[in-house]
């Protein structure tokens, strides 16, 4: 088990850019494949990127590619999502995630098993 805290959202304009962190407890943290999902008012969560317990493999959803990096430091127990170009429609709140199971990422709500309290990030247009 890993606890998980977000830090880093807030509001910024359309093309701007934020960093969140993910700080992990636990000294197993780098066994753990992370991901970053992203839940709007009324919808579903999503997912959004995902990174392997390396950081060797990562894999970002359609809508974010070439704008958002997720990245990790084991040392550190933090993983990052250097977020680009926004735009209004990436307005939710983000989630982190530790997945003890599929070590090498995925894309799947129910594939991890810890969660991080969400962070805001708001895009004004």
């Amino acid at each position: 088990q890993v606890q998980l805290v977000e830090s880093g959202g807030g509001l910024v304009q359309a093309g701007g850019s934020l960093r969140l962190s993910c700080a992990a407890s636990g000294r197993t943290f780098s066994s753990y494949a992370m991901g970053w999902f992203r839940q709007a008012p009324g919808k579903e969560r999503e997912f959004v990127t995902t990174i392997s317990w390396s950081g060797d493999s990562t894999y970002y959803r359609e809508s974010v590619k070439g704008r958002f990096t997720i990245s990790r430091d084991n040392a550190k127990n933090t993983v990052y999502l250097q977020m680009n170009s926004l735009k209004p429609e990436d307005t939710a709140v983000y989630y982190c995630a530790a997945s003890s199971t599929f070590t090498y990422g995925t894309l799947r709500v129910n594939d991890y098993d810890n969660w991080g309290q969400g962070t805001q990030v708001t895009v004004s247009s």
